[in-house]
């Protein structure tokens, strides 16, 4: 039944992205068709079946070449097929209330026709063109916090970075403008909350670059990470073998105390794609130290979609994941999924502080729009010995 039920689920998203492809398409030519009459059926829609179709060819075992050819494609064709379904919609549904209260002809002319495609083009253009700038931005984020724990040298500065997706599009060539931006900081601590990679070790370009990049990370306290979903596979301890050579500190479900000023712990994530070789999420009181002193406790969870298994014996949690949606619309999506899909949050006095970051790095389409690459900074004081 279960074979069954997941047979039916595929039949019914291949149904409905062919049903998706088949509108953008037929719009697409009849737009172009007004401008080039002689445009040619055949060839057009070759053309638009190798653009759907980059996006399964890096699925197939099929030369290196050829897959990161299609993969380059596909992050490209994801980002304007989504723009382009987003604004044929709109244009259709404007020119039909147009027709619906007779401003506009009924059938509509030609160059009723030609505008609405028209500005579903350029529209999708205009956010493609702004998405691919802002993805390459780098921003900051800052938060204070007051805690109930601390000691007489409580400052602490803590930085926090997410969802690099080293080995995805232009990550690697950022990664030295974000160890740069992070130092700039001065952090006492760095943070990384999952996702460094993009489901392997081996998508990486130079790996041993990013070693280097990571050692130069300048922290009083050290760099520590925890897993995200797309760190995970058959060669995860070739992941934890990496992060361990480069100087980061990979804690999975266990904690360190720093200095005897904080504890921070790493969680495993609650989904990784293709396992984690064995390593499986535990439970936090299993390993966070009790009773847990007069020290913040921080807990890097990658996915904040469990915040509410924390109470009081964690001040601080940071996450990543959602991106905060990465690109306009899907951020409505992840707000609707998420108690907190981005900046801070605390239920009430009793419960820790969350703090979800919309990640350094992008996954899929290189674009960010309504949303940031961003590097955060939070400082952590205490209000026994503040104000």
């Amino acid at each position: 039944m279960r074979l069954f039920s997941g047979a039916v689920a595929v039949v019914g998203a291949v149904s409905v992205l062919a049903i998706i492809n088949f509108y953008i398409a037929r719009n697409l030519y009849r737009w172009l068709s007004l401008i080039f009459p002689g445009v040619n059926l055949v060839a057009f829609i070759c053309i638009y079946v190798l653009l759907t179709a980059a996006l399964i060819i890096g699925f197939i075992p099929l030369p290196s070449f050829i897959r990161n050819v299609a993969g380059l494609v596909s992050a490209y064709w994801m980002g304007i097929f989504i723009y382009l379904l987003i604004f044929l919609l709109a244009s259709d549904i404007v020119v039909l209330v147009g027709r619906l209260v007779r401003v506009i002809p009924n059938p509509p002319p030609p160059d009723v026709m030609f505008f609405k495609g028209m500005a579903a083009v350029v529209l999708t253009i205009a956010f493609v063109c702004y998405g691919l700038f802002n993805a390459n931005q780098i921003r900051f984020a800052y938060y204070e916090l007051a805690l109930e724990k601390g000691t007489p040298s409580d400052g602490l500065r803590l930085v926090l970075i997410s969802d690099l997706h080293l080995g995805s599009m232009n990550a690697e060539r950022n990664l030295a403008q974000i160890v740069e931006s992070v130092n700039i900081l001065e952090p006492d601590a760095v943070f990384i909350a999952g996702d460094i990679f993009n489901d392997a070790i081996g998508t990486l370009a130079d790996p041993g670059r990013v070693m280097e990049l990571f050692r130069s990370f300048d922290a009083v306290y050290g760099v520590y990470a925890s897993v995200g979903n797309h760190d995970g596979g058959s060669k995860f301890g070739a992941i934890a073998e990496f992060l361990d050579q480069s100087g980061v500190k990979l804690l999975n479900d266990e904690c360190v105390t720093v200095d005897g000023r904080f504890v921070i712990a790493g969680r495993v994530d609650r989904s990784p794609i293709g396992g984690l070789d064995g390593v499986s999420r535990g439970e936090i009181a299993d390993f966070l130290p009790s009773p847990p002193g007069d020290i913040p406790v921080i807990v890097m969870d990658h996915n904040p979609a469990r915040i509410g298994e924390y109470g009081g014996e964690v001040d601080l949690i940071v996450a990543g994941h959602t991106h905060k949606g990465q690109m306009f619309p899907m951020n409505l999506i992840t707000n609707a999924m998420y108690t907190v899909q981005y900046g801070h949050y605390q239920k009430d006095a009793g419960s820790p502080h969350v703090i979800v970051t919309s990640g350094v790095g992008t996954w899929g389409p290189p674009l960010r729009v309504g949303s940031n690459n961003e590097i955060v900074c939070i400082e952590v004081r205490s209000v026994k010995y503040g104000d």
